[in-house]
């Protein structure tokens, strides 16, 4: 006699990923891609998924934390999920937490906000550490055409870019034109002249962060005047802008209303397994 069918039941992932690898989250036809290494790797381990992220990150973005939706038979032990995952993934991905979601959950649609975290030197090179993690302002093409770019002058700018707008001067048009909410925008010193530029926002469109970032950098650097930089975020007037490299971007957070969020104040702080090092080495707090 057959054995009856298991029940599948909702799961929440906590991953994370170095991006330089893969060719964006979503599986496409061209790997490889982070969505392949995971369902590869729940294959592998005998619990075959399809994941549903909280908004797809494009090609060599990094991830500090990606949340994952995904239904799994019911005698599937998620406390262990992330040890028997691991010998399937390459060292570039890797899963945090495991467990069952409250209520209705998603992680898409439940989500209440994202934490995007840019990081770029300003006076000298990346440390070898971070060499494949941050723009290296000076050595860039576009901006070394321009004077130095001070520390002060780019968190003005981001500073100026916060507040509820349409901001359809820097995301790509096969996002929709809504009004999206960037809560905050500050740059925080790493040290070395490594910095980290931190965004929050409700939600964020396609090349948004990588926009705002790359753009201001451009203004700081005078090749752009501030009237075009007011214009643009005032009255959504085209740009002539910088879309930063991808390699600098990480999404460090996503958020959840406390009723649906999966995770706890300790375990958001010192996520398990999150490996200790660049990319997500980022400022403390505050």
């Amino acid at each position: 006699m057959a054995k009856p069918s298991l029940k599948r039941i909702p799961a929440v992932l906590w991953t994370w990923y170095r991006g330089g690898n893969f060719r964006g989250f979503q599986r496409q036809v061209e790997g490889p891609t982070v969505q392949d290494a995971l369902e590869d790797a729940l294959e592998q381990a005998g619990s075959p998924a399809t994941v549903m992220p909280s908004g797809r990150t494009d090609r060599g973005v990094h991830a500090r934390m990606q949340v994952i939706s995904l239904r799994l038979n019911e005698d599937v032990p998620l406390d262990s999920l992330p040890a028997r995952l691991q010998p399937h993934l390459s060292p570039d991905v890797g899963l945090c937490i495991a467990k069952r979601p409250p209520g209705a959950f998603h992680a898409q649609w439940s989500a209440s906000g994202k934490e995007y975290r840019y990081h770029l030197t300003l006076g000298g090179p990346p440390t070898e550490a971070w060499r494949p993690y941050a723009l290296d302002v000076a050595a860039d093409g576009t901006l070394q055409a321009g004077h130095r770019v001070t520390p002060e002058r780019l968190e003005a700018l981001l500073a100026r870019a916060v507040g509820t707008r349409d901001f359809t001067a820097f995301h790509e048009r096969s996002s929709p034109q809504k009004p999206r909410t960037l809560a905050s925008a500050t740059l925080r010193e790493l040290g070395g002249g490594l910095f980290e530029a931190r965004l929050e926002g409700d939600g964020f469109a396609r090349y948004q962060v990588r926009y705002l970032v790359g753009s201001a950098l451009k203004v700081a650097a005078g090749l752009l005047s501030e009237e075009q930089w007011h214009a643009a975020l005032d009255a959504g007037s085209a740009l002539a802008g910088f879309k930063a490299p991808a390699h600098g971007l990480v999404l460090w957070e996503v958020r959840y209303p406390s009723a649906v969020d999966p995770f706890g104040p300790g375990e958001r702080l010192h996520p398990p397994g999150l490996p200790d090092a660049p990319p997500f080495t980022g400022a403390p707090p505050g």
